[in-house]
C-alpha cells in the first residue's frame, strides 16, 4: 500500500490545521447523512440569535465547525490550509489553535448579537410564518487566519478569484473588508454573514499585533 509524503508532512508540521480540516470535513459529512433523515443536525450546530428560542450556549463553538453546502466548506479549507499553515509554523501548534478559537467565538457571539427570528405573514398559506435567523462557518475564525497572514507576510502575492493579477496580501485584506461592508450594507441581500467576518478579521488583526509588538516581525 502506498501513502503520500506530502498528506503525513502535513500532518507532522502543521497538525493543528490538518485535524481541524478532519473534524470539519467529517461534521460536514454527519450534517449531510443526519439532515436528509430530517435530524436537522445543521440547525443545531449553527449560532443563533441570543434570545432566540433555539439558541443554545454550545453553538458559540459548534457553528465554526458547520458548513452550508460543498462551495462553503471548500473554500474555508482551502484557505485554512493555505494561510494557516503558515501561521502555525511562526507560532507553533498551541498558539495556532488558541488563535483560531479565539476568532471563531468572537465571530459567533457577533452573529449571534445581531440575529433575529422574523414573523412574517404568508399570504398565500394566510398564515404567520416564523423565520429564524442562523448562521454556520468557519468563515469568521478563516477571516482572523487571513488577517495575521497578511500582517505577517504583508506582501506576498495572492490571487483572488475575482481578480486577474496577483493581489499582495496587504491590500487582499482591504479588498476582503470592503467586500463585506458592502455586502452588509449595500442594497443586496447577500445572506452572507458578514458581521461574523469583519469580527473575526478584526479580532484576529489584534491578537496579531497585541502578540507581535514585542518584536515587529514580518515576513515577506
Amino acid at each position: 500500500m502506498a501513502y503520500s509524503s506530502s498528506g503525513n508532512s502535513i500532518q507532522k508540521t502543521s497538525p493543528v490545521v490538518f485535524n481541524l480540516i478532519i473534524i470539519n470535513v467529517i461534521v460536514f459529512i454527519a450534517q449531510y447523512l443526519l439532515d436528509a433523515k430530517d435530524f436537522d443536525l445543521s440547525d443545531k450546530l449553527a449560532i443563533h440569535g441570543l434570545h432566540s428560542d433555539f439558541f443554545e450556549p454550545w453553538q458559540l463553538l459548534t457553528n465554526m465547525f458547520a458548513h452550508g453546502g460543498i462551495a462553503h466548506i471548500a473554500f474555508n479549507m482551502f484557505a485554512l490550509f493555505t494561510f494557516g499553515t503558515w501561521l502555525e509554523k511562526v507560532w507553533g501548534s498551541k498558539r495556532f489553535l488558541i488563535f483560531y478559537l479565539i476568532c471563531g467565538l468572537v465571530a459567533g457571539a457577533t452573529e449571534m448579537l445581531v440575529l433575529k427570528d422574523v414573523v412574517v405573514f404568508d399570504p398565500v398559506a394566510g398564515e404567520n410564518k416564523l423565520y429564524v435567523g442562523a448562521a454556520l462557518g468557519a468563515s469568521g475564525a478563516i477571516m482572523g487566519v487571513f488577517a495575521a497572514f497578511a500582517y505577517l507576510f504583508p506582501n506576498t502575492p495572492l490571487y483572488l478569484f475575482f481578480i486577474p493579477i496577483p493581489v499582495k496580501a496587504k491590500y487582499a485584506v482591504g479588498v476582503m473588508v470592503l467586500i463585506d461592508l458592502f455586502g452588509e450594507f449595500g442594497p443586496y441581500n447577500t445572506g452572507i454573514a458578514h458581521f461574523a467576518h469583519l469580527s473575526g478579521l478584526l479580532t484576529g488583526f489584534i491578537l496579531v499585533l497585541i502578540w507581535n509588538k514585542a518584536n515587529r516581525k514580518t515576513f515577506y
